[in-house]
């Protein structure tokens, strides 16, 4: 992907180096993005008891981050400040087209170990996720770390895939489709909850493969490989690979990502596709 010396975000709220609190209780939107999933693989993997960051239940460690960012960590927030203003752009653009109406930028925090949210589970052992309250995603760098190392998604654009399916939950909240979600998953059984948590992150998978269509006309930042790689990201985040990694039984009741296929092919549906239309996951029935 080619990211350096291009214009980076205003919309950054870098938090790294301050002095970690308490995580506060909630609801993240669409699940806490990759949050759900990050938590349950560092339980699978280290054997360690990750209740307390799950579902805004509780309250998370107290941690305290207090050494600047590296040289390497500084690259990173850049990277996340040049793919948040594509997204920007992109987005504005296609609300423009598509939506007739204006489009309200995020704010991407980013932080070290733990910091405080409306919606809970900011912590970097529960990864990325978007909070409607605030209308903020929330990013520890080191993600990218566990992206790579612990579920085999390599390079920088897995990387901006991650930055992009966090903005497309805030697309979601923009157009209203979050809050009706959440709503309907508050009022349904745990099974029915997961099926339209599903719903809502094949969507935002379509929405990233939208914005990775129009980032490609706009910037020419894509390069060969570039979309593989964001493929590659969508299918090991799979509900079912990583049941079977962790050495489970996938259940499909239990999924609240949706299948390796499914994130994949979504994806790839919003980028052939480049319309809004096209990702309405709540309509379709064959996800």
């Amino acid at each position: 992907m080619r990211w350096r010396g291009r214009r980076g975000s205003s919309n950054i709220e870098d938090r790294r180096g301050r002095g970690g609190g308490r995580a506060g209780a909630g609801m993240a939107g669409g699940l806490g993005g990759f949050g759900l999933i990050a938590v349950l693989l560092i339980g699978w993997f280290f054997g360690i008891d990750v209740s307390p960051f799950l579902g805004g239940q509780g309250q998370g460690p107290t941690v305290t981050q207090s050494a600047p960012p590296s040289a390497a960590e500084q690259q990173e927030a850049q990277f996340v400040s040049v793919v948040l203003a594509d997204t920007e752009e992109v987005w504005a653009e296609i609300f423009q087209r598509q939506v007739d109406g204006p489009y309200r930028p995020a704010t991407m925090v980013l932080f070290s170990g733990v910091t405080q949210s409306p919606c809970g589970g900011a912590s970097g052992a529960t990864g990325p996720f978007y909070c409607p309250a605030d209308r903020k995603a929330y990013l520890d760098t080191a993600f990218f770390t566990t992206l790579e190392q612990r579920l085999g998604a390599k390079g920088d654009f897995a990387a901006a895939y991650v930055v992009a399916h966090e903005i497309a939950h805030h697309v979601q909240n923009e157009l209203g489709i979050l809050g009706q979600a959440n709503r309907l998953r508050a009022q349904a059984s745990q099974a029915e909850s997961n099926a339209i948590s599903v719903r809502i992150e094949l969507q935002a998978d379509c929405y990233s493969g939208i914005w990775a269509r129009f980032a490609e006309a706009q910037f020419g930042s894509i390069e060969p490989g570039d979309l593989q790689e964001a493929v590659n990201a969508a299918r090991e985040i799979g509900d079912d690979t990583l049941a079977r990694e962790a050495g489970r039984v996938p259940q499909p009741h239990t999924f609240t990502h949706g299948t390796s296929e499914q994130r994949a092919r979504w994806f790839v549906t919003g980028y052939e596709s480049g319309d809004l239309r096209a990702c309405d996951t709540f309509s379709a029935t064959r996800l």
